[in-house]
């Protein structure tokens, strides 16, 4: 039985400076092992803890798509001892993934349906995963209409960009790109407002097969709530996902817990139904 705390051994491929104050990178791991690849089969909305030998690790959702194989990516924000190690590395450094953990967006109840993807700022990564996996030839006959509110503080600020510019390009997603703010960019010609503000606007209204999935800063989650509350979304079709409550990845630090609840194990993926029947932690 594989120790659960034992990480993979991965090679750095690949390294993508994501926005213009360079916090945001996007690293693309290959496992030294092709037999650890496959043990670390993961669906999207799961997290891993990328570990560095004497730095320690820390728990980051998995940013690529299960239909993405050779590979694994996650966006990571400078924040810390570990993170800021990271972004000082080198394509061909070798350190560690361990995962996949967690639970994850519930695909066979959103096969079939509308999908609304709401998120904003450095959590737009696993729902980066879930766009991925969705517009997948193999997957996209599975869904019905799928809309992306996705919002940054800046233009320079959004991650993905040239993601985002071929997924607006498609007929068969709607995008509803945002920034709080465009004066630093004279060109930019998509939307300007809140996140919650162009979820009202743009978001398509309640129905018994349109889910909202949300993931996004704390602030953004609060005032977008009552938004898909006004728009008549039941609580168990909004689907949340509790990422900065992630600690240890299998419930043993005792650091995510939220009541009886321990968000690396139970979640971090909830519904808001499941949610208000938890304590008003998160």
């Amino acid at each position: 039985m594989k120790n659960p705390l034992l990480p993979y051994p991965v090679r750095i491929d690949d390294i993508k400076v994501e926005t213009e104050d360079k916090s945001l990178k996007t690293f693309k791991f290959v496992f030294l092992n092709p037999e650890d690849e496959e043990k670390f089969s993961y669906r999207a909305g799961q997290f891993g803890e990328l570990s560095i030998a004497g730095k320690g690790e820390i728990p980051i959702g998995i940013a690529s798509s299960p239909t993405e194989k050779g590979f694994v990516k996650f966006t990571v924000f400078k924040a810390g001892l570990v993170t800021s190690h990271l972004h000082a590395m080198n394509v061909g450094d070798v350190m560690g993934i361990r995962g996949p953990l967690g639970n994850w967006y519930p695909w066979d109840i959103l096969e079939g349906k509308n999908i609304v993807i709401i998120g904003g700022g450095f959590a737009f990564t696993t729902l980066r995963s879930s766009i991925v996996y969705m517009l997948h030839p193999d997957n996209r006959s599975k869904f019905k209409d799928i809309n992306v509110i996705y919002g940054a503080r800046t233009p320079g600020m959004l991650l993905y960009s040239d993601e985002l510019k071929a997924w607006e390009a498609r007929d068969d997603i709607n995008m509803h790109i945002t920034v709080d703010s465009a004066n630093n960019d004279p060109n930019w010609k998509y939307n300007v407002g809140f996140v919650p503000t162009i979820t009202e606007k743009k978001a398509p209204p309640a129905d018994k097969d349109t889910y909202a999935i949300v993931c996004g800063p704390p602030i953004m989650i609060k005032f977008t709530q009552p938004v898909l509350d006004k728009l008549g979304y039941a609580h168990d079709h909004i689907i949340m996902s509790l990422e900065n409550r992630m600690k240890c990845g299998i419930g043993m630090c005792g650091r995510c817990n939220i009541g009886k609840e321990f968000v690396c194990k139970d979640g971090p993926v909830f519904t808001l139904d499941q949610l208000n029947k938890m304590p008003r932690e998160y």
